[in-house]
C-alpha cells in the first residue's frame, strides 16, 4: 500500500474543543496539515500548512510532538497516510478558512459520530485531543 507522508496538528481551544477541517471537493473532516516540500522538517511543514490553510502563524519550535501515526488515507483509496502529529492550542478567532479548505469546525468528543471523519482522526488524533476519551 503506497504511503502518503503528512504533518498534522491536533489543535484544541480553551473550551476543550478540537479543530477539524474539510478540504474542497472532499467529504471527510480531518486535522489540519499537509504534505512536506523538499527539505522541510515535519514541524516546518506543519507551520507552513497552518499559515496557508488557516492563517495561523506558529513557530515550528512551538509545536508539541505527539508521534507518528498510520491509518488508511481518507481521500486516496488504496493508500495509507503516515502522519507526524503535533499538538497546539488556538482559539476560533485565530483561524479562518483559506487555500484549499472548504470548511472548519470546532468539535467536542460527543460530536465525533455525527461528522464524517478521516480514519487517522478517529483512530489516533482525536483521542489525543481528549485524554478522557471520545463519546458517541
Amino acid at each position: 500500500m503506497p504511503d502518503i507522508h503528512v504533518s498534522a496538528a491536533v489543535i484544541t481551544d480553551a473550551a476543550g474543543r478540537a479543530l477539524v477541517v474539510r478540504k474542497r471537493g472532499t467529504e471527510r473532516f480531518m486535522q489540519p496539515g499537509g504534505k512536506p516540500e523538499p527539505g522541510e522538517t515535519a514541524a516546518q511543514t506543519l507551520a507552513r500548512e497552518l499559515e496557508e490553510e488557516l492563517g495561523l502563524v506558529v513557530a515550528p519550535g512551538a509545536l508539541r510532538p505527539l508521534g507518528v501515526f498510520i491509518s488508511a488515507a481518507a481521500n486516496e483509496p488504496g493508500h495509507r497516510v503516515v502522519a507526524t502529529a503535533f499538538a497546539m492550542t488556538a482559539e476560533d478567532a485565530d483561524v479562518r478558512v483559506q487555500a484549499e479548505l472548504e470548511e472548519l469546525r470546532w468539535i467536542r468528543p460527543d460530536e465525533t459520530t455525527s461528522l464524517p471523519l478521516a480514519p487517522l482522526s478517529t483512530e489516533h488524533l482525536l483521542p489525543l485531543a481528549w485524554p478522557g476519551g471520545m463519546r458517541g
